[in-house]
């Protein structure tokens, strides 16, 4: 099962998230879950990168299907609206997945 983990600051912003496992839904290369999900979260990550001054912290690797990225500290108001935005959309795909593929997904707000 892949295991979505979001970590929202007290005022609600997205601080971090992490994925973690594999969908198992198919044989590898053939998981459209995997492929969704891997899509969603590398997509925003780079839709942020592209299209804000933000550079997140991104870690990944390993054979239990890692990824962990953090948005940095203090970033300007507008950069952070814009961040938090394209963020938020990601939560809504992956959600999206988790409706449909339940048994292969997980999300938990933290």
């Amino acid at each position: 099962m892949i295991n979505v983990t979001i970590v929202r600051k007290d005022d609600g912003q997205i601080s971090s998230f992490t994925v973690e496992g594999h969908a198992n839904f198919d044989m590898y290369g053939s998981d459209i879950v995997c492929a969704g999900v891997s899509a969603v979260t590398f997509g925003a990550i780079n839709a942020v990168e592209a299209l804000t001054s933000c550079i997140p912290t991104v870690e990944q690797g390993g054979e239990g299907g890692y990824l962990y990225c953090e948005v940095p500290k203090d970033l300007p108001a507008e950069e952070e609206e814009k961040v938090q935005l394209l963020l938020s959309g990601m939560i809504v795909s992956l959600q999206t997945i988790e409706e449909s593929y339940s048994d292969y997904i997980k999300i938990t707000f933290k």
